[in-house]
Formats: structure tokens, C-alpha cells, sequence
């Protein structure tokens, strides 16, 4: 059997890997992508795989993205981290999904079922289904932070954001207007707060809204500049070139 894990979190890719030889060690894993955009990439140059585990939320956005630009012409297994309510909607529409994080009991379970499977018309109808469905389970994202100046405590809501920036363990907040804060969370833990529509990880030092992006130009190595703007300030920001097909699929979404 020739799969494939659509997974942007190398722990998770390692672990459903590891399972997966368990299970069954002539099973091949033919490909790993970390991405909306890659995966259409790969889709459309390869021959589709026996089956596919697909993880709902990507770096790039949800991987229902996938399914509503090209037809996925395999069998499919969602992996997610979404509540059990949401689950059982999912076997409702028999679409197969593990939750995290994956045991060798549910994955088994899952394989067999596939196995059992004579033919994945309809899928495509199915996930469909699921992208209206998961509409109704929206992570909620966060809308302000406290920020202090002086003695003041004072909120600055999300939609006044211009990016975040690291400088070494200090996290700053810039707003619109060019003020910088100082806030008490990681750049790793600020991509699990805020909604990914509107703010991108550039690199590992900036998360930049989308309205604070004033100019995109090429760079050598097939990279890019991104020039940020908050008040009257600018800021030149490389994204690399192994992050630009990421940028590309989440500006266009």
C-alpha cells in the first residue's frame, strides 16, 4: 500500500510513521507535505496514492483547502484535533479520522476500515459536506491583549495589530499607529492564538498581519523581501525560500 500524511507537525509525521510500520511494515509512505499549497503541488505532477492521512489544520490553513481546489482521486483519513461532537459528525458522513494524538488501536481500526472499503465514490461529496459541517466548530481566536506602558494596563485589540517581533526571548506587539509592547507570549504560542486568515509566521522573528504588508519583491535563491509598515515605520522582512510556497497559498486565500 502507497501512502501519503499531509502534516505540518514533524512529531506527528514521525509518530503516524512509526505507526503505521507497526501496523503493516510493507505499507510505503511515498510522500510527507507540511501544506495546503505543496500538497496541491504534489497532487497534480503524481499519481494519486492508495490512501492519504490528512491533517485538518495546516500552517498555511485548512487542508478542506485542498479538497475545494483540486478533486483528490484516493481515499482519505483525516487526522484532528477537533472535540468528540465534531467527531461523531464526522463518522456520520463515514469519513474515517484519528484523533490526537494517534494509538496503534485507532489507526488499526482505521486501516481495516479502509480495507473493508470497495470504492470511495462520493468521498469528494462527503468532504464537502464536512468543510459546511466544520463551519460550526471554529476555533475561536483571540480578539485583544493587555499591554502595559508605564503603570497603565490597557487592551489593544487584534484588528490594531501590525505584526509581532521577536528580539531575542522579548516578543514585542506593534500596533497599526507604530507603537511597540512588550507581551508575555512566544511567537509559537501567538500562531495558536491568533486566526490565520489575517496574520502569517514570515520566519522565525516575525508574524505580520496581512494589512501590514505594504510591498512583496523577489529576492536571490527564490526568496522574498516583504516590506512591513506600521505608523510611519518600515520594516524589510526575508521569508525563506522553503517558507514562500506557504506565503503564496495563504495571501491567495
Amino acid at each position: 500500500m502507497k501512502v501519503i500524511i499531509i502534516e505540518d507537525e514533524q512529531l506527528a509525521v514521525d509518530r503516524l510513521r512509526l505507526l503505521l510500520h507497526d501496523y503493516d511494515s510493507d505499507i510505503e509512505i511515498i510522500a510527507t507535505l507540511d501544506g495546503v499549497m505543496t500538497a496541491i503541488e504534489w497532487f497534480n505532477a503524481h499519481p494519486p496514492p492508495d490512501l492519504a492521512f490528512v491533517d485538518i489544520e495546516l500552517a498555511d490553513g485548512t487542508s478542506f483547502s485542498i479538497f475545494s481546489k483540486i478533486k483528490v482521486k484516493c481515499p482519505v483519513i483525516f487526522t484532528t484535533a477537533y472535540d468528540q461532537y465534531a467527531m461523531d459528525a464526522f463518522k456520520l458522513l463515514s469519513i474515517d479520522y484519528l484523533l490526537k494524538p494517534v494509538t496503534l488501536p485507532a489507526l488499526s481500526a482505521a486501516l481495516q476500515k479502509y480495507r473493508d472499503m470497495i470504492t470511495f465514490q462520493g468521498q469528494q461529496q462527503g468532504i464537502e459536506a464536512v468543510m459546511e459541517l466544520m463551519g460550526s466548530f471554529k476555533k475561536n481566536y483571540k480578539e485583544r491583549f493587555l499591554v502595559k506602558s508605564g503603570t497603565r494596563l490597557f487592551f489593544v485589540e487584534v484588528n490594531n495589530v501590525a505584526y509581532f517581533s521577536a528580539d531575542d526571548k522579548t516578543v514585542f506587539l506593534i500596533t497599526r499607529e507604530g507603537v511597540r509592547f512588550i507581551v508575555e507570549y512566544t511567537l509559537d504560542k501567538l500562531q495558536e492564538l491568533l486566526d490565520p486568515k489575517f496574520f502569517f509566521r514570515l520566519n522565525r522573528k516575525i508574524i505580520t498581519g496581512i494589512d501590514a504588508i505594504k510591498e512583496i519583491r523577489t529576492y536571490f535563491n527564490n526568496r522574498l523581501i516583504i516590506t512591513l509598515q506600521a505608523g510611519t515605520g518600515k520594516e524589510d522582512v526575508v521569508v525563506s525560500r522553503d517558507r514562500v510556497a506557504h506565503f503564496k497559498s495563504w495571501a491567495e486565500l
